[in-house]
C-alpha cells in the first residue's frame, strides 16, 4: 500500500510540473534542413567508353541497321551512349559506346563481322576507333550541339594544370561549357575534351583563336589537334 501511494504521488506530481514550451527554431537551422534534405546527384565514377568515327552513305538506312546489331554490341559489353552528326557534314558521325570489358570491345570492334556489317549497311569510310577512360563527366549536360576536341600531350599532370588554371568560367564565357575529360587506354598521353556549345559563333572563334593555340603549345599538346563539331543525333 505504501508503494502504490508513493508512485500515486510521484505521478501527481510529474502532470503538475510546469511543461516546458515548445522552442521556435532558428531560421538558419531551418535552412540547413532545407539544403540538407536536397536530393544530390549521384557522384560521377570513371567509364571506360569505345569512340567509332565513320561516314555513312545514308544516315536513316544506317540507324536502322545500327539498331537492329544492339543484342551483339551488348554481348561483347557494350551500352549506347550517343551518335553525334557532324554539323556540316551529317553523314559523318561519331558513334559513344560504354565498355563494360574492354578487351571484349576491342574483339567485337576486330571481328570481320563487324567489318561485314558496316559495309553491308552502308559505311563509306574506315572507322578510327578510340578506347578511353572518362575520368570527368558533367551529368547536367544537356545542349544538342557540342565539340569533340582530340590531342596528344607530353605529359598529363602538366597539361592538366593549365587546363584547369584555364577554367571552366573562362570557358563557358566563350560558349563552351565543359563535359567529358578522357584519357586513351593504350595512350594516357592521348586527350580528348567535349564541350557542349551555348554559342557556335562564339565557340568556333575561341578554339580556332590564336590565344587557344598559345595556350595549347604552353601545355605541351603535340601536333595539331582534331576538332568537329557535332549536333545530337534524334
Amino acid at each position: 500500500m505504501g508503494g502504490l501511494f508513493t508512485l500515486i504521488v510521484l505521478f501527481t506530481a510529474c502532470n503538475n510540473a510546469p511543461k516546458e514550451e515548445p522552442q521556435p527554431i532558428a531560421k538558419d537551422t531551418v535552412q540547413i534542413m532545407k539544403a540538407d534534405s536536397t536530393p544530390k546527384a549521384p557522384e560521377f565514377k570513371p567509364i571506360d567508353v569505345v569512340q567509332i568515327d565513320h561516314a555513312v552513305k545514308e544516315y536513316d538506312s544506317w540507324k536502322k541497321a545500327f539498331d537492329a546489331d544492339s543484342v551483339s554490341r551488348k554481348a561483347s559489353g557494350l551500352d549506347f551512349i550517343v551518335i553525334g552528326r557532324e554539323i556540316d557534314k551529317p553523314n559523318n558521325l561519331t558513334i559513344y559506346l560504354q565498355a563494360s570489358d574492354v578487351q571484349k570491345a576491342k574483339e567485337f570492334a576486330a571481328s570481320p563481322r563487324l567489318k561485314e556489317v558496316m559495309t553491308k549497311n552502308g559505311v563509306v569510310s574506315k572507322p578510327l576507333i578510340n578506347y578511353l577512360h572518362v575520368i570527368r563527366f558533367n551529368q547536367d549536360s544537356k545542349e544538342k550541339q557540342w565539340v569533340v576536341v582530340t590531342h596528344k600531350v607530353k605529359n598529363f599532370d602538366a597539361w592538366l594544370k593549365v587546363f584547369d588554371s584555364e577554367g571552366t568560367a573562362n570557358r563557358a564565357s566563350q560558349g563552351l561549357i565543359d563535359v567529358v575529360l578522357a584519357r586513351g587506354i593504350d595512350d594516357p598521353n592521348l586527350v580528348q575534351l567535349v564541350f557542349d556549345i551555348k554559342d557556335l559563333a562564339k565557340a568556333k572563334a575561341s578554339i580556332f583563336s590564336e590565344e587557344k593555340k598559345k595556350l595549347m603549345e604552353s601545355a605541351g599538346v603535340e601536333g595539331k589537334p582534331t576538332i568537329a563539331f557535332y549536333n545530337s543525333a534524334e
